[in-house]
């Protein structure tokens, strides 16, 4: 597959990968977290917000964008970096998550799926081919194959779906007609480890520009996540990104790293943002709603850097979701995004020293639940 991208490895702690993607709309230092931007928004934040907390990569979604304003739109409107005026890297979903989530909305068979919109119920299909043509019409950086997502612990279905997401992954090489955009592959397998190695094994030979693990954080523990991860890890392509798809809270994302994931994406963050509720770098949740800080003068994290954190006190943030004011929203989330930003970097700049496991020891971060279902908003 000739390419416009580069990938290079410069640096490994252990299993933990610090590396550099090189794209069209710039180079994509990683491990990294990408904010959301399901309908070329992310939630509450500005493009300008989003650069001044050092995102390097924003994820939109195919399944939103084409039934809303619709990608040949996008496609006169210069491509989805001039339409949501976002100069950086970008990646689109391919939308098999977003389908998989409207189980009493879709019928899949061998060539695609049959879906109605839950927008307004019109019926619509996808097929590999139509899902390429419609990340063509975007114009991100870095697309999906169309794959089908299975319920993680249904043996039988996921085996029928890993014949389907293999052959879908083949013919959207076919399709694929752009230099300027890079292809994943994704890897299905639900929580058998059989499967994963046989889905790694068929996607990473397949030459794809990087290898996406889907199928994660969508139900089962975090010790099957963690377990398929240490499976998927020593077969795919060290030369290629590792891309796990809908994770982010900084307890999965240094688990992650350490298992040989490179990018990382979730709603997480502007989520909790929009619901009065943050973390701090220790994984520790707190709901700013909460009585207890009505008259707290620290800021949310006093190790945090980011503007909400110098500017702001828990009193008048808590102040703000009472009087529901809509500037609650982009202030928490900008603390939680840059919560997991700044992370990412750290831990880069962690590998980079080969100090990866001591690094993670100092941070003391705790176990929380994992957040399921977060790759749609």
């Amino acid at each position: 597959m000739t390419s416009n991208f580069h990938f290079s490895l410069e640096r490994q702690s252990d299993r933990a990968r610090a590396g550099r993607f090189t794209t069209p709309h710039g180079d994509l230092e990683t491990p990294l977290f990408a904010p959301v931007g399901t309908q070329a928004s992310v939630k509450a934040i500005t493009p300008a917000q989003l650069n001044e907390l050092g995102a390097s990569l924003v994820l939109a979604n195919t399944y939103h964008l084409y039934l809303r304003p619709g990608d040949e739109l996008i496609a006169e409107m210069g491509g989805l970096h001039e339409f949501m005026q976002w100069p950086q890297p970008l990646l689109t979903d391919s939308g098999g998550f977003q389908v998989y989530s409207l189980a009493a909305r879709r019928e899949v068979d061998a060539d695609g799926v049959n879906f109605r919109s839950h927008l307004d119920g019109s019926a619509h299909r996808f097929t590999p081919e139509k899902v390429m043509r419609i990340q063509e019409n975007v114009g991100a950086d870095i697309i999906m194959v169309l794959d089908e997502c299975a319920e993680p612990q249904d043996r039988t279905y996921n085996e029928q779906a890993l014949v389907r997401t293999h052959a879908w992954a083949r013919r959207c090489l076919d399709a694929k007609s752009r230099s300027d955009q890079a292809l994943f592959g994704i890897v299905q397998g639900g929580i058998f480890t059989d499967l994963r190695k046989q889905s790694a094994e068929f996607i990473g030979s397949l030459g794809f520009h990087g290898n996406a693990i889907g199928g994660l954080s969508v139900g089962e523990s975090k010790e099957d996540m963690y377990r398929i991860l240490d499976v998927v890890d020593t077969i795919l392509p060290a030369d290629k990104p590792r891309y796990l798809m809908g994770v982010g809270t900084p307890e999965d994302l240094v688990e992650c790293i350490r298992r040989g994931v490179d990018l990382f994406d979730c709603v997480l963050p502007t989520r909790m943002g929009r619901n009065n509720a943050v973390f701090l770098r220790s994984g520790e949740r707190l709901n700013l709603k909460n009585a207890e800080f009505m008259k707290d003068q620290q800021p949310i994290d006093e190790d945090c850097r980011c503007y909400s954190c110098l500017t702001f006190t828990r009193a008048y943030l808590r102040h703000l979701i009472q009087s529901k004011e809509m500037l609650a929203a982009t202030l928490l989330s900008i603390h939680n995004l840059h919560t997991l930003i700044q992370l990412t970097q750290d831990l880069r700049a962690a590998i980079l020293r080969d100090e990866f496991e001591d690094f993670v020891n100092q941070l003391g971060i705790k176990e929380s639940p994992l957040e399921q279902n977060a790759r749609i908003e």
